[in-house]
């Protein structure tokens, strides 16, 4: 006996609103990763003069914040992957 295992299906009349809801979702991520740059930005340059912890830490978030917007990105072939 083979078990069914029907591919992904959105409920109906659900799919434009749930397509809404993501697209609001990767702008808020656009817009929280802008903002996580400006942040680390503007802590490297304030901490450029006796304040080198504050630089630094400004420093070490670029990549959290970069690998946040590089997820994002990419989350939707990461999904897929697995149903294909």
């Amino acid at each position: 006996m083979k078990i069914p295992d029907p591919p992904p299906a959105p409920p109906p009349g659900l799919d434009k609103k749930v397509e809404t809801l993501l697209a609001w979702g990767k702008w808020g991520v656009m817009v929280c990763g802008l903002a996580g740059l400006f942040i680390c930005a503007g802590q490297m340059a304030i901490g450029r003069k006796n304040r080198s912890s504050f630089a630094a830490d400004g420093a070490t978030g670029v990549p959290w914040a970069l690998g946040g917007l590089s997820l994002a990105a990419t989350a939707a072939p990461i999904v897929a992957v697995f149903f294909q």
